[in-house]
């Protein structure tokens, strides 16, 4: 399916819309303050090894030290045996080091020591030595052409591996040699400046968005990539020119009056991509949750109540859910795990029907994905590979009244809770008067409906209470105080 890349630019921010049949597909964003880590090397500093899980965290330079796992340190094993982590590292040790997950959450960057630096066609493993295939090459004659064409073209003392990615099944001999010269100087840069390079040292920095977007996402499918910076305009093309030649007559220079990303619906894209419902054109809704360890989509009918039958009309809502959900989760860059509840199904038939529609809609996303068939309980799990931030979390933070609840104490609530508290206040200590300070809601209840229950508690503890309202407050928000 053909696409087209819409990049909007600022000093401080680019992002990125891959548009298909006229919607935004994948959005990604990336801020100066912020970039990405995923790609970059570093000297890093082992600060501590923990046998016991058998791994190390490692300081790059950050807030929070990466996490190293034996799995991913670099090893050559001896009939099949694998050295613990305590005997590959010890604290203190100079490691050189590859992100290949961003911190999420409260967690630390995720590291390893088997390095690999992407390159147009094809991804240099240094320390390998096979000769990989990107699996969405499906043809076995393709695949070992590919391998036979690079064979040919590598020194014969290139002792390095390779993965061949998707892109390069139309690349010409030129094109896959020069990928190779400038991998190769890549990595004896790299290398070269670690022997003089400080701890926590970074070595190697990936492309910024706007170039990744060139290396990574435009393909044949590829109409155009839209770009409203002049400058950025200029980068891409010179970037084209030395790598990737034929994304070179894709990209214009757009300098309308209205900003690119209002023209094209962008703008309401993220919204909608924010929101926990989302609406289907049938009258059905989707009603999306992140938690810290997944993400549960729910499927409701809603005011839809076409069909023959009550089944017909789960059905087609089942049908649209399966399309919509693939489609946010592109957008939403949803991952690790991720439960859906469709509608409860009768029919096997029907069940069936509804896993390949999802299935065939997950197909257009280029993330790895496992998913399994429907739960004895009706659920679809999945997986879909998590290698940087949500959407919502780049763009939005906690709620700071609620504290990400999602649901706030009622002003009664509060109110009972404050007369509470002034109870223990009272036989505590021994005040003049006690003054609530709360907000306009909780004081206006004080006022009127729990006027007399505020009376009682003064006539109870024998000292008077007086109010005042607090404007910055939240709802929840009070204080006693002692006069």
């Amino acid at each position: 399916m053909s696409n087209e890349i819409l990049i909007n630019l600022t000093p401080q921010e680019t992002r990125v819309a891959v548009m298909e049949q006229g919607a935004a597909q994948e959005l990604h964003i990336e801020r100066e303050s912020a970039r990405g880590l995923v790609g970059n090397i570093y000297l890093g500093k082992v600060c501590r090894v923990l046998p016991g899980m058998q791994s190390a965290f490692v300081d790059i330079g950050l807030d929070r030290a990466a996490f190293l796992h034996v799995a991913d340190i670099w090893q050559t094993i001896p009939n099949g045996e694998q050295k613990p982590i305590e005997k590959l590292v010890h604290e203190g040790q100079s490691l050189l080091v590859q992100v290949f997950k961003d911190p999420l959450g409260s967690k630390g960057a995720r590291l390893s020591t088997q390095v690999s630096i992407a390159g147009r066609f094809l991804v240099y493993l240094p320390q390998e030595s096979h000769i990989g295939i990107s699996q969405r090459i499906e043809d076995e004659a393709e695949r070992g052409l590919l391998r036979s064409r690079l064979q040919q073209l590598l020194p014969p003392d290139d002792k390095g591996g390779y993965i061949i990615r998707t892109v390069a099944e139309n690349a010409t001999e030129q094109e896959l040699r020069a990928d190779v010269e400038y991998l190769h100087k890549l990595w004896q840069d790299i290398r070269q400046t670690a022997k003089t390079a400080a701890q926590k040292t970074m070595l190697y920095q990936d492309l910024s968005l706007a170039l990744r977007v060139l290396r990574d996402f435009v393909n044949d499918q590829t109409t155009q990539v839209i770009v409203d910076s002049r400058e950025t305009v200029q980068k891409m093309q010179e970037f084209a020119r030395n790598f990737i030649g034929n994304a070179l007559d894709k990209i214009e220079h757009y300098t309308g009056a209205r900003p690119l990303f209002d023209l094209h619906g962008v703008e309401e894209e993220i919204e909608r991509a924010l929101a926990r419902k989302v609406m289907l054109k049938s009258g059905g809704y989707l009603i999306i949750d992140q938690t810290e360890a997944l993400t549960t989509i729910d499927v409701n009918t809603g005011g839809f109540v076409g069909g023959r039958s009550f089944d017909d009309t789960i059905f087609k809502t089942n049908l649209e859910a399966a399309q919509t959900i693939a489609h946010q989760l592109r957008l939403r860059n949803l991952g690790g795990i991720i439960i859906v509840d469709f509608i409860d199904m009768d029919s096997p038939d029907h069940q069936t029907a509804v896993l390949e529609e999802f299935k065939r809609a997950l197909a257009k996303d280029r993330t790895r994905m496992t998913v399994n068939g429907f739960s004895s309980l009706g659920l679809v799990e999945m997986t879909r590979k998590r290698t940087r931030e949500s959407l919502e979390h780049v763009l939005c933070e906690q709620c700071p009244t609620c504290q990400g609840r999602g649901a706030l104490k009622t002003a009664q609530t509060v109110c009972y809770e404050i007369l509470r508290e002034l109870l223990r206040e009272a036989r505590q200590f021994n005040a003049r008067e006690y003054r609530i300070l709360a907000s306009q809601q909780v004081i206006d209840l004080y006022l009127d409906e729990e006027s007399q229950s505020l009376a009682q508690l003064s006539e109870f503890i024998g000292k008077p209470i007086s109010l005042q309202v607090e404007s910055t407050y939240s709802q929840e928000q009070y204080d006693i105080v002692l006069m």
